[in-house]
């Protein structure tokens, strides 16, 4: 467990396990205590590191807005700070949007990339998810007083009194329209897709992700060599809230990260 100073942050991360390294990012409002249920699995075939993005965790919050870009640099000043050309990224939700990022504006630095429960647009997400997302405010913030995220955020952060901050900052984030569709059909890396069967994002956008990648527009053959090097797995019973810790995770994401593409 270390911090790095990139980027004028102190960006808190902690390793576990042996292998090609794999970088985990978590959600909103979370810490790498998020992926808990998971790392065994991970970091039995790959050397996990676990990062608390800006204002969130460990990491304290700096002088600058919340944005996926700027969280992409960290990430990819991080992985230049440890020497790890060439890494694997896995991110969850609002740490899915980071990889992403990550991927498009640092593709040099990115071998493979898991994406779970993560949208390419502002749009992506049900329309009553959207609703909820306009709403994150501080006073959203102080109506979470209590609950398992603020819990662990006052036992861990530098400094527990931004909890509201990060409220609004957050929201402040998700308020913001994108929309990746050109940088997602360049991307280049081979990306795995991992969605719940009931997460808050549509099926239909689901496909239409897969598709960007290349999938999904003609049969791939009966060997299966016409298919694209990027997959996507949609997990049944489970949603975007119990998604990352679910031991289906690593069972989908381990063959993809190990096993070579064609």
């Amino acid at each position: 467990m270390s911090y790095a100073d990139v980027n004028g942050l102190r960006l808190w991360y902690e390793e576990h396990g042996d292998g090609p390294p794999l970088v985990l990012l978590h959600g909103g409002y979370g810490a790498a205590e998020m992926f808990a249920p998971i790392v065994p699995a991970l970091a039995h075939r790959r050397r996990v590191i676990a990062v608390d993005l800006q204002g969130h965790g460990r990491t304290a919050d700096v002088a600058r807005p919340l944005r996926y870009e700027s969280m992409a640099d960290d990430v990819a000043a991080l992985l230049r700070y440890l020497d790890l050309p060439g890494a694997q990224l896995l991110g969850y939700s609002l740490g899915g949007g980071v990889a992403l990022r990550t991927a498009i504006q640092h593709p040099d630095l990115v071998r493979r990339l898991v994406l779970v429960s993560t949208p390419f647009r502002r749009q992506g997400w049900y329309p009553e998810v959207l609703a909820a997302m306009s709403g994150q405010d501080e006073r959203a913030g102080e109506r979470m007083r209590g609950t398992p995220p603020h819990q662990l955020y006052t036992r861990i952060a530098p400094r527990p009194q931004d909890w509201p901050v990060l409220w609004a900052k957050t929201g402040d984030l998700l308020r913001r329209e994108y929309d990746w569709t050109p940088q997602v059909a360049a991307l280049a890396v081979p990306t795995l897709l991992v969605f719940a069967d009931a997460d808050a994002i549509p099926v239909a956008h689901m496909a239409e992700f897969y598709g960007l990648l290349g999938g999904g527009h003609h049969d791939p053959g009966g060997d299966g060599t016409a298919r694209p090097a990027s997959r996507l797995a949609v997990l049944p019973g489970l949603t975007h809230q119990d998604i990352p810790t679910t031991p289906l995770l690593p069972h989908v994401a381990l063959p993809f990260l190990t096993h070579q593409l064609h």
